[in-house]
C-alpha cells in the first residue's frame, strides 16, 4: 500500500507523480554460497508466466463449449497443450530473433562485432513482439498442417488469448521502468529513474540497497506502458471476448484472428506518439517510428482476414 500511495505523490510541481519505487523482482535469492550469484525472479518474468497461463485456460474455456465454433471445437485438451508449449518456443525465439533482426542488425552492428555473444543473451533483455508475433504466426501455420485442423480457427483463438499476455507484459514493463513515455507537461506526466541512459532503455537499479538511480535531470514522461496494456491488451480482450460470446464471432473463421491484428496494430500505431523511440533507432523521422513500420503487416494481415472470414459467410 506504501509503494501504491507513493505513486500518487507529487514529485516535480503539481504536474507530475513520482515512479512508485517497488523492486523490479518479485523476490531474490542468493545462491553466492553455491557460487551462483543471486536469483531474481522478476514481473517481467511473472508478466510472461501469468500471460500463458491464463491465456491456457481461457482457450481451454473456449473448446469445452463447441457451439461458439458452430457444433465442433477445432482441437481438445491434448491438442491445445501441445500447440501451447509450441507457441511458447515461437514466441521466444521469434521475439529474439525480431529484435536482432528489426534493431540490433541494423542499428547496433558495432556492439555484434565487438561481442557476438550478445546475441543470445536474452537474459540481457531484448525481444520484439512483432517478432514473436511472427514466431507464433510460424508455428500455428505448422501446427495446422501437421494436424490437419483449421489454422483460421486456432488463429481465432490466439487472437482472443494473445490480449491477456500483452496487457500483463505491458504492466511488467511498468513495474521494471522501461519503455516509457515521451516528456510531457500534462498532469498525466510521471517521472521515471531514467539513470544514466537517456531514452527508452532500461534504467539503473541498485540490486544490492534495492534503490533506483535518479540523475535529477529526469522529465516527467507518459506512463506509455499502461496506455499500451490498456489499448493492446485489455481493449481488445474486452471486444473480442464479446464478440465470441454474444455474437458467434468463432464461427466465422479468421474474423477474431483479424480483428485483433487491426486493433493491435492501431494501438500500438497511436501510442507509438506518446512512446520514448528506441535511443538507438535514429534514421526514422520524428513522425515514424519502429513500431509503427512494424505495425503495417499487422493491419494488411488483418484486413485480409476480416475479409475473408465476412467473405466466406455470405457465401
Amino acid at each position: 500500500m506504501t509503494e501504491l500511495l507513493a505513486a500518487l505523490t507529487i514529485f516535480m510541481g503539481e504536474t507530475s507523480l513520482k515512479f512508485p519505487e517497488w523492486s523490479p523482482a518479485l523476490f531474490s535469492i542468493d545462491f553466492g554460497f553455491m557460487g551462483l550469484g543471486t536469483f531474481h525472479l522478476r514481473w517481467y518474468a511473472l508478466g510472461y508466466i501469468a500471460g500463458i497461463g491464463l491465456a491456457w485456460w481461457y482457450a481451454n474455456e473456449l473448446l469445452k463449449r463447441p457451439a461458439l465454433f458452430g457444433g465442433n471445437a477445432p482441437l481438445d485438451k491434448n491438442g491445445l497443450d501441445d500447440l501451447m508449449f509450441w507457441i511458447i518456443i515461437g514466441i521466444i525465439l521469434g521475439g529474439r530473433i525480431g529484435y536482432i533482426l528489426f534493431y540490433m542488425v541494423p542499428y547496433q552492428w558495432d556492439l555484434i562485432a565487438a561481442d557476438p555473444m550478445a546475441l543470445v543473451r536474452i537474459w540481457d533483455g531484448g525481444m520484439a513482439f512483432h517478432g514473436g508475433m511472427a514466431g507464433v504466426a510460424v508455428v500455428l501455420a505448422w501446427f495446422a498442417m501437421k494436424r490437419g485442423v483449421n489454422l483460421f480457427s486456432i488463429g481465432d483463438i490466439a487472437g482472443v488469448t494473445a490480449p491477456i499476455g500483452i496487457g500483463l507484459v505491458r504492466i511488467a514493463n511498468f513495474t521494471n521502468g522501461e519503455l516509457y513515455g515521451r516528456h510531457t507537461e500534462a498532469s498525466v506526466g510521471m517521472v521515471f529513474p531514467e539513470g544514466y541512459v537517456p531514452g527508452s532503455t532500461p534504467p539503473a537499479y541498485n540490486w544490492a540497497t534495492g534503490d533506483w538511480v535518479y540523475t535529477g535531470l529526469e522529465l516527467p514522461r507518459h506512463p506509455s506502458q499502461l496506455y499500451e496494456s490498456a489499448l493492446e491488451g485489455w481493449l481488445p480482450l474486452l471486444v473480442l471476448s464479446i464478440l465470441i460470446w454474444k455474437f458467434g464471432a468463432l464461427k466465422r473463421p479468421g474474423l477474431v484472428a483479424g480483428l485483433f491484428l487491426l486493433m493491435y496494430g492501431t494501438g500500438r500505431s497511436i501510442v507509438e506518439n506518446f512512446r520514448e523511440p528506441d535511443s538507438f533507432v535514429h534514421t526514422l523521422p520524428q513522425w515514424l517510428t519502429m513500431g509503427m513500420l512494424l505495425s503495417i503487416p499487422m493491419w494488411v494481415g488483418g484486413i485480409l482476414l476480416v475479409w475473408n472470414a465476412l467473405k466466406s459467410r455470405k457465401n
